[in-house]
Order: structure tokens, then sequence, then C-alpha cells
């Protein structure tokens, strides 16, 4: 089992909170950092002090930590052309020796596009099927030999697919609860699928899907990292657990549903426990106070030692 911090940082954070939330999940044991791709603020709280963008963020992490694994969980294919995120993602890669998975999705949150300028398409998935096709394609493709593509919604001509990233190739997840296009994408492309913030039937379900879905691929199920994404709350107490869902612009009652984990040691255990049982090889634990990397610490000094592995 693996285990990764996940944040918003669009909730509210600096570089320097996240470059202290990566420390600290590193230093703790973690075995990723990963963050959220938006631009805007969402729910109630103060928003500042403002955005930033998750690439450039990764690139200075990769310089300021060593071991912990960095990506995005997940980027949104209206942001980048797919030309230039599979550079990115290929010289963050090479920024931290070979550290970086990139998580790719269609985007959902319609605001942020219209606040910043930027499209928003009403039919995306077509976008996430070529751009996977593209990146991975890039990537692979042998130096010295070019790489075209022609499709509804990109060309590239005679690209000389550099940089090559130091992993051969980097991770890519793609995550979603679509019963069947998305499956198919995740086993012709991905190294991970990711589910998050559902209730365990509904996991054990979409991780069945994903597997057929293999199968009819001719891909070894086996191959295909299973992941579970979960919002969570931890804590010594329950003042603990109040204090941290106040800061958040949460409530402890909305982190104990069945698709969250709310508690110490002993409840977050239980959940991991029947989330492997389920199939999961790698949790994200989502913590929404990007500022609050206390909340991290605790979990890698009071809960990850206990947890399996």
């Amino acid at each position: 089992m693996e285990y990764c911090v996940f944040t918003e940082p669009q909730q509210g954070a600096s570089y320097d909170d996240q470059l202290a939330f990566a420390q600290t999940a590193e230093r703790v044991g973690f075995d990723g950092f990963f963050r959220s791709d938006h631009y805007v603020h969402m729910g109630a709280g103060d928003p500042l002090p403002g955005p930033t963008d998750a690439w450039t963020t990764l690139a200075g992490l990769a310089r300021e930590t060593s071991t912990i694994r960095l990506g995005t969980l997940v980027s949104s294919v209206t942001y980048r052309l797919p030309g230039i995120l599979a550079i990115q993602a290929a010289q963050v890669d090479a920024m931290s020796g070979g550290r970086v998975e990139l998580g790719l999705g269609t985007g959902w949150f319609e605001h942020e596009h219209r606040a910043y300028g930027i499209p928003f398409p009403a039919k995306r998935f077509g976008l996430l099927e070529e751009q996977l096709e593209i990146v991975t394609g890039l990537w692979s493709t042998p130096p010295g030999e070019t790489y075209s593509f022609a499709g509804e919604h990109y060309a590239l001509e005679d690209s000389p697919a550099l940089p090559k990233p130091v992993q051969n190739p980097p991770p890519v997840i793609v995550g979603g609860a679509g019963p069947k296009r998305t499956p198919a994408l995740a086993a012709r492309y991905a190294s991970e699928f990711n589910i998050g913030f559902l209730p365990e039937p509904v996991i054990a379900e979409k991780f069945a899907n994903v597997r057929r879905a293999c199968e009819a691929e001719g891909r070894d199920p086996a191959t295909l990292k299973m992941s579970v994404a979960l919002q969570t709350l931890a804590g010594a107490t329950e003042a603990d657990l109040e204090r941290r869902a106040a800061n958040a612009n949460r409530t402890v009652a909305l982190y104990r549903a069945d698709e969250n984990v709310a508690g110490g040691r002993d409840e977050i255990l239980a959940k991991v426990e029947r989330l492997q049982a389920l199939g999961a090889q790698r949790i994200y634990f989502q913590l929404f106070d990007p500022q609050d990397a206390s909340h991290a610490e605790f979990l890698g000094e009071e809960v990850l030692p206990h947890l399996p592995r």
C-alpha cells in the first residue's frame, strides 16, 4: 500500500505554504504529495493569497524535495495543449530526478474557466482521449524519431517528441465514475485508476468495471494500480477534529459520511483496511486546509506507522 497527501491549494495557499506541506509530508514518510489543478477558490472562506499554477508549483517542489513523488489529481485538459503538457511534465520529471506523476481529466469547474478566460467546451471527453494518446505517444517515441498525430481536436506534425522524461514513462493517472469510457481509457493509457469520494460498495463496483475493461483491452488487470481518494479529517481529540474542520470551513459531521474518513488512528486504520480489501493499492488523504501542515504531520507520525504496507 502507498499513502499520499492530496491538497487543495486554490482554497488559499501560497507556494511557501505548499512547500511546507510537501516537505512535512516527505519528512514523516508519505509516498506522494499531490495537488489539485484549480484556479478559483471554492465555497466559503478567504480566497487569499489566490491561485497558484499546478505545474509551476510542482517544478519548484521538484527542486526542494528529494524523495516524495509529486503530481496532479488531476490536471484538466482544458488548461494546456497536450504537446505543451508533455514538455512541462517531462521537464518537471527531470527536475525531480524522476518523481512526477500526471493525473489527467476532463475538468468540471466552469466558473474558473469563465473567471480566467479559459474555453470550456460542453463536450470534453474527446479532448481527454486525444491528450492521453498524444502525451503518452510523445514520451514513448524513440529518440531521433518524430511523432505525428491527426485527430478531431489536435494535430501534431513531425514533432521531435522532446524532451524525454527521466521515467520511461512517468505514471499516468486516469479516474472517474463513468461506467464505460473512463475505464476503457484507463485500461488503454493509464498506470493507475483512481476513484474518489464514493461509498465503499460503489468503489468496489468501479474497480470491477476497470478490471473488465483491462481484460477487454487484452491487459492484465494486475498491471493497473487501483487507488482511492477520500476527504480526511484526522486528530488526536474531538477538539482537534472540530478545529481543523472549522479552519477548512467544514463540519466534523460532513467528514463522518461513508465516503470520507474522520478520527484518529483506529478509525483511519479501519477505513484503510476496508479499502485495501476492495483492492485499493494507494490511498490519497485529501486535506482541505493547505496551510495546516500539522495535519499531515499528525497523520504521518501517529497514523501512518500503523497502516498496512
